[in-house]
């Protein structure tokens, strides 16, 4: 078989997946066929079908493979520059839309669509990652921004930023959210006292913190674990006790 002989038939191939996909949906495919699909976008005149296979067997699984950068997809055979590019930008697509959903709806409707969001964008990261999604008055969602990179505890996110940058949105209240890279999903000690000293904080300046979510192997909310009421009960004595001196 020559090479326009291959082509044709690896083009018959694609065409058939897109026509599998138009009558029968995303769910009708494979995770390897997927990705095929995906890779195609970035070299539509090859056969990537032994790439799929690689990347899942390298990675894991098509969540992984989707939130790998760039690079890492490279090192696998056969995945050039190309075929990553069109992964990753796909996966940065996919969170533009997410973040571009919840954006304007109130949050106690669309917390759902908010955690969506924050597992795209966050789950998987090598590194911890701060969130901060800024409510109006009605707890709309106004916008949502990263902070900070790193190591995540009281002492390297400065309250005086967080508020800063709530101001500037005008934002009556704030979800914040940080992921850890090791998938635990309980609080730390310093999650917890980053929680009270945001919570104090923000308070000062009238501002509400509603909820700190921790992304894992799920998400963990501070408000549905009784969590934030706690820390609201300490914020409130330490106010009622500065109040007296």
């Amino acid at each position: 078989m020559d090479k326009s002989d291959w082509q044709e038939k690896g083009a018959g191939h694609r065409g058939r997946l897109r026509d599998k996909y138009l009558e029968q949906g995303l769910d009708a495919f494979t995770d390897s066929e997927v990705l095929e699909m995906l890779l195609a976008f970035g070299t539509p005149r090859s056969d990537c079908k032994g790439q799929a296979r690689e990347l899942l067997a390298r990675f894991g699984g098509l969540a992984a493979v989707l939130e790998a950068s760039s690079e890492q997809l490279q090192q696998t055979k056969g995945v050039g520059e190309k075929n990553g590019f069109a992964i990753s930008f796909i996966q940065a697509v996919s969170r533009r839309y997410l973040k571009e959903r919840m954006r304007g709806r109130r949050y106690l409707r669309t917390a759902s669509e908010v955690r969506d969001y924050l597992e795209h964008s966050m789950r998987g990261l090598k590194k911890e990652v701060f969130t901060v999604i800024y409510l109006d008055a009605s707890h709309g969602v106004i916008d949502s921004e990263v902070l900070a990179e790193g190591t995540i505890n009281v002492n390297t996110i400065y309250p005086r930023e967080v508020a800063i940058r709530a101001l500037h949105f005008n934002a009556a209240a704030l979800i914040i959210a940080h992921n850890h890279p090791s998938g635990a999903l309980r609080p730390s000690d310093a999650d917890i006292a980053l929680t009270k000293t945001l919570y104090f904080t923000c308070g000062q300046l009238h501002i509400r913190l509603v909820d700190h979510l921790l992304i894992g192997d799920g998400i963990f909310s501070f408000m549905e674990d009784g969590l934030m009421a706690t820390v609201a009960s300490d914020c409130q004595r330490l106010t009622e006790m500065l109040r007296q001196k």
